[in-house]
């Protein structure tokens, strides 16, 4: 009986113990929420030196001996003209000579900007960044309570929301403007709604080098002018210009090498599906992968050697089951995380594809998926992670609910990169030793108090209280607080990023369909 009594007193002692923690919790998180992190990776490396070899001569054979089909007349003469040839299946050849000449001469100091605050992204060896991605054709609509098309004004309340979810760096166009009438108004006005709703750097795409050239007269109206965008460029295109399995889609090639005339970063991405486009064993989907995006790397290189182009290998699995894409699954982390690992050996700024989840709602399925890929991403040293939040259903749907999820998750996977500090400060054998022998815990303590401040990122979304308290506040899961979440950021704040000024000049120049500010 005594024991019992002791028993729910030592409950009780935690209980209240961890009711003043939720208290203390809740007053502080307000401030370490808008604390930037930035991930710091590059110490996964499921290959060693001699496998990393063996994939570099792979994708050199690849280029030299297979090459790839469906060259632009242009970039066929610039390869040329630097070494290569076109061979008798008019399959474009790039020597080993030119392919090393291009790998040693491609600048590495990239570093992409914001337009104000904390959101620079310095693409240092190490430095993880994670934002959106995607371009989803749907997007969940949480009072009609199932997906719906989505338009522009989608798009640019997806960019408000970003702009005020920290652990989220950047805004890459995440889903698509099906109420455009036609292409040149879908890259026009991603692009405004993309640069109007967030100062994060926008990731976004485009069709054609007239719109290529249309973004840079938005990029340059907003920077001052043309050399001002180029020494602080604040958006860059993302280009898919390889249909693998080794064939060029000449379009996307026109567009990358306008986007680096421009002076516009471009990400050089290749979206290789594992056992249908690419090889069935992830070695030889990396090997495949990586002379595809070396390729574009290549011509990048030939337009400009001091092009900002970064190495976007995005290999993906295939359910064997049913020839669709599975991003969710281990192969795919492990995938993912080689592919980075080459990357890291070239020492180019990299960019990837984490967080694919084929959940349709952010569920545990959801959660659990986003969480592994993300992670093995962060920890493999990727520059650039994208469709990292607010995904669902194999990249085919956006949910704002997610997003503000999983900046909470997207936190934890950064903190989580934090160096361990050993030091004589945070190590003292003196200390443990005069709190073991007298009060028997730490929690009183002046260094406990003062770190529950300075080291510990609280989530914002996730519950931590007590089963009874959590019961008393109506039961409410994740999903539900999120959607309130959501709700309460883009009522309480729905910026508009382009002065007046700028406003009515691009309207005169370009068929802007973004509602103005009211």
């Amino acid at each position: 009986m005594n024991e019992n009594i002791e028993a729910k007193r030592r409950h009780a002692g935690r209980g209240g113990r961890r009711q003043r923690a939720d208290t203390g919790a809740s007053q502080i998180a307000e401030a370490l929420s808008h604390k930037r992190i930035i991930g710091l990776g590059g110490t996964h490396s499921p290959l060693d030196d001699a496998e990393v070899a063996i994939i570099h001569d792979t994708a050199i054979t690849l280029l030299a001996e297979t090459g790839l089909s469906e060259p632009s007349k242009t970039v066929v003469d610039m390869v040329t003209a630097a070494g290569g040839f076109l061979d008798d299946q008019h399959r474009l050849r790039f020597p080993e000579t030119l392919v090393s000449a291009a790998i040693a001469g491609l600048r590495r100091d990239i570093k992409l900007w914001g337009r104000g605050g904390d959101t620079d992204l310095d693409l240092a060896p190490g430095h993880v960044f994670v934002g959106t991605g995607g371009a989803s054709p749907l997007v969940y609509d949480s009072a009609l309570g199932k997906y719906r098309e989505s338009g522009l004004s989608d798009l640019y309340d997806a960019a408000c929301l970003v702009d005020q979810l920290n652990h989220i760096h950047f805004f890459s166009r995440p889903l698509v403007a099906r109420d455009m009438p036609d292409m040149r108004h879908l890259d026009v006005n991603t692009a405004y709604a993309c640069l109007a709703g967030t100062r994060k750097h926008a990731f976004i795409s485009a069709s054609t080098p007239a719109s290529v050239r249309d973004i840079a007269q938005i990029c340059y109206q907003l920077a001052g002018s043309k050399d001002a965008f180029c020494q602080r460029p604040f958006l860059s295109i993302n280009v898919n210009h390889v249909v693998p399995p080794m064939r060029f889609d000449p379009g996307a090639l026109d567009v990358m090498m306008e986007a680096v005339r421009c002076g516009i970063p471009v990400m050089v991405n290749t979206f290789g599906q594992l056992g249908a486009s690419s090889p069935v064993t992830i070695a030889g989907c990396v090997a495949q992968t990586t002379a595809e995006t070396l390729a574009g790397m290549v011509i990048a290189w030939l337009v400009d050697p001091a092009a900002k182009a970064v190495f976007g290998p995005r290999p993906m699995i295939t359910d064997l089951r049913t020839g669709a894409m599975a991003g969710g699954g281990g192969e795919q982390a492990a995938l993912t995380a080689a592919s980075m690992q080459m990357a890291r050996h070239y020492g180019f700024a990299s960019s990837t594809i984490a967080g694919a989840t084929d959940s349709k709602i952010p569920d545990a399925q959801s959660g659990y998926e986003k969480c592994l890929t993300v992670a093995q991403a962060v920890y493999a040293g990727a520059n650039i992670v994208t469709q990292a939040c607010g995904a669902q259903a194999g990249l085919m749907g956006i949910s704002l609910q997610a997003m503000v999820i999983d900046n909470d998750m997207l936190g934890a996977i950064l903190r989580s990169t934090a160096k361990v500090d050993v030091s004589a400060e945070t190590v003292s054998a003196a200390a443990i030793g005069k709190v073991a022998t007298g009060i028997g815990h730490f929690l009183g303590e002046a260094e406990t108090y003062a770190r529950m401040h300075s080291d510990f990122l609280y989530p914002e979304l996730a519950d931590r209280r007590t089963i009874d308290v959590w019961q008393a506040a109506g039961s409410r899961d994740i999903r539900a607080r999120a959607a309130d979440r959501v709700t309460d950021l883009l009522s309480s704040q729905r910026p508009y990023y382009i002065d007046p000024e700028s406003d009515v000049i691009l309207r005169a120049a370009l068929p802007i369909k973004l509602a103005p500010p009211a």
